[in-house]
């Protein structure tokens, strides 16, 4: 239950620690003080001692001990202002306190955060590794526990990109080695007398060849490494439009957009994979359209077909799944075109959805933060 009313960075945490170390050390120097400052009944008046005290004057009529005449505060002369000395101590006394505390509490909220700025830089880095695997190492700098994390992250890197550079390889060669069968068996289904026999190997050859250069492509992440550069979003838009227009497709553009920083191939196999889908399942009308919304691209993808059941919306993006109803051979796809887009989206810093229009069709819509070069 405690944990609900504590700060939820490192940053909170130590300044909260700092913080309550410092007021309570303050409180009991306070409490310490008072107690040893002297009462008002042993501070002579303002004027010497009372005249009671002197020779020969009369006892006041309270008592010997004049407790009664003490707790009269004494009058200042004509012409003087101000309250008794002790008040004028006290509130001195407080105001001294008050700047010293002060002045702690700031030094306090900038020690937390010198002390968490490490693992600030850390948590920086290890968003960056998901977008950059590449990126230079951090500097191994700070306190002996900053330094150890860094060397354990900057170790953690190395060993992902060997891990890479050992699946693009193993990748490369199973490529070769599946490539070169299909290359023969293609070859000898082209010498079988029988036409219809033919067809059905090279049909089979061709489905095969096709699934596994998606499945290669896709595991290889071919684009990932791709240098950013800056794209003329409705250029690339009207050029995929003319492309599926020379296939006999009809794809309509309404684009208007800032150039984006992005990787140039993998945006276009992105969208080439959406409007593919939409040609495939969306009864063969399909608008493209991009606009900028803030500091955000969006490019949408609709097409005029029957949509899709909305449990199977975010499922559709999975690899290698496929709705049940796309599984007829003539046109059911591999099942990894939305999962590749999906992959360029998140790789961008952006996000793609699907959602069903009211009056028809299903609507892929990408969002993409704008940024600068390097970033």
């Amino acid at each position: 239950m405690m944990t609900r009313w504590l700060p939820d960075t490192l940053f909170g945490r130590l300044a909260l620690l700092l913080g309550v170390a410092v007021l309570a050390s303050h409180v009991m120097a306070l409490t310490l003080m008072f107690r040893l400052l002297p009462g008002p009944a042993a501070q002579p008046g303002p004027h010497g001692p009372p005249p009671y005290l002197s020779a020969g004057a009369p006892a006041p009529p309270g008592g010997e001990d004049g407790r009664t005449m003490q707790r009269m505060p004494p009058h200042p002369p004509h012409g003087e202002v101000g309250g008794p000395p002790e008040v004028w101590a006290y509130l001195g006394l407080l105001v001294d306190v008050g700047v010293r505390l002060l002045a702690l509490l700031g030094v306090a909220w900038f020690g937390a955060r010198w002390l968490s700025q490490p693992l600030q830089q850390l948590a920086k880095a290890a968003q960056d590794l998901g977008e950059h695997i590449d990126r230079p190492p951090m500097p191994e700098v700070g306190t002996t526990e900053c330094r150890e994390a860094t060397r354990v992250f900057n170790q953690m890197q190395q060993r992902i990109r060997q891990h890479i550079a050992e699946r693009e390889r193993f990748l490369a060669a199973v490529s070769h080695d599946l490539r070169t069968p299909l290359t023969r068996i293609r070859l000898r289904a082209e010498s079988v007398e029988a036409a219809a026999l033919r067809e059905g190997f090279q049909r089979d050859v061709t489905e095969m060849q096709a699934l596994i250069e998606a499945t290669l492509g896709y595991l290889g992440g071919q684009q990932a490494n791709e240098m950013l550069a800056l794209v003329d979003v409705p250029d690339l838009l009207h050029s995929l439009a003319d492309d599926q227009a020379d296939a006999g497709h009809n794809v309509q553009v309404d684009a208007q957009a800032q150039p984006f920083w992005g990787q140039p191939m993998a945006l276009r196999r992105c969208v080439d994979n959406l409007v593919s889908n939409a040609i495939r399942y969306g009864g063969g009308h399909v608008v493209l359209r991009c606009h900028d919304e803030g500091a955000q691209l969006v490019i949408e993808v609709q097409d005029n077909g029957p949509g899709m059941p909305d449990a199977e919306l975010t499922r559709v993006t999975e690899p290698f799944y496929r709705v049940e109803a796309s599984r007829h051979k003539a046109r059911g796809g591999v099942g990894l075109g939305l999962s590749i887009a999906l992959d360029v989206a998140r790789r961008h810093g952006g996000t793609l959805a699907l959602t069903n229009v009211p009056t028809g069709g299903l609507l892929a819509t990408l969002h993409l933060p704008r940024r600068l070069p390097g970033v």
